[in-house]
């Protein structure tokens, strides 16, 4: 193995692996306030890559990409309203079997509107730019995928610490009963939180497609898994932790491939998350639960 091929599989693991942390932090803030796991949150990121392909056939990309983030974004709050919100008070096991249930209505409704073949994902001129660094050739989305999530994880953070709304989210994630008795209004920062998780699906989906090309309606169920795997490993509920995670599962994801063992590497992604459980079940960056009495 040369180096200049080493750090070319290096970039494109790092921007897989951004790609990937920008969806895991929206399981991690869901589950972060609602204690809940939202199975479709990979559906959405799929039914962006729709969003994108047709809105694109229609508008300049200038135009399509903030149609593909409202369009994404207005799907999640409906979501929320319909299928997790009548059931705040239900049982845990209720409500994952609602997500699970809107993941597989949005399968289907995908397969149904645009059938299951694979469609072509639009060219974005200004992300496939190639640039060429002595022996490495890397496109320009692969260059920026990993600052772009760096960037809106820093924001992001810098939210969630520095600002009243980030300040409310951190009380409902502590006690929603006790946020509530404070004045703190717990569905609209519920709301914010699905707006926010499913914008940063609908970025995460421009950066994955556009280096993979094609979409088709379960092109978000194994990637949503995998986003999944990397918000436990980072630590569910921890967004630093949901981009780490990211990033080492994009990394060993292109790593194996690039050994030549890329009929493992999916499976590897789960065995890696099954290790983290063993020798730490809260995750890297996760804190153990402490109960209320």
């Amino acid at each position: 193995m040369t180096i200049s091929y080493f750090f070319q599989q290096l970039l494109n693991g790092l921007s897989l692996g951004g790609a990937y942390a920008l969806i895991a932090i929206g399981y991690t803030m869901v589950y972060g306030i609602l204690r809940m796991i939202n199975f479709a949150h990979g559906d959405v990121f799929m039914m962006a890559g729709y969003f994108a392909i047709y809105s694109m056939a229609a508008f300049p990309w200038q135009l399509s990409l903030p149609i593909v983030i409202i369009g994404t974004i207005v799907l999640g709050v409906v979501i929320e309203r319909i299928a997790y919100k009548p059931l705040r008070t239900a049982p845990r096991m209720s409500v994952m079997i609602s997500a699970i249930g809107v993941s597989y209505f949005l399968e289907n409704l995908a397969n149904y509107l645009y059938t299951a073949m694979p469609q072509s994902y639009p060219q974005i001129d200004i992300l496939k730019q190639i640039h060429t660094f002595g022996d490495i050739t890397v496109s320009r989305v692969t260059i920026i995928a990993p600052i772009i999530t760096i960037v809106l994880t820093f924001l992001l953070m810098t939210l969630v610490n520095h600002t009243k709304l980030g300040m409310a989210m951190r009380a409902c994630s502590k006690d929603q009963d006790t946020a509530r008795i404070m004045g703190i209004k717990v569905d609209r920062v519920i709301t914010m939180t699905f707006v926010i998780g499913c914008g940063l699906a609908a970025i995460g989906s421009i950066l994955y497609f556009t280096d993979r090309n094609t979409v088709q309606p379960y092109s978000g169920s194994l990637p949503g898994l995998k986003c999944f795997v990397a918000a436990v490993l980072g630590g569910i509920g921890s967004i630093p932790g949901a981009m780490v995670g990211g990033f080492i599962v994009g990394i060993s994801q292109i790593a194996i491939t690039a050994a030549g063992y890329s009929v493992f590497s999916d499976a590897f992604t789960f065995v890696l998350l099954i290790f983290i459980l063993i020798i730490r079940p809260t995750g890297i960056f996760g804190e153990k639960a402490t109960d209320k009495v």
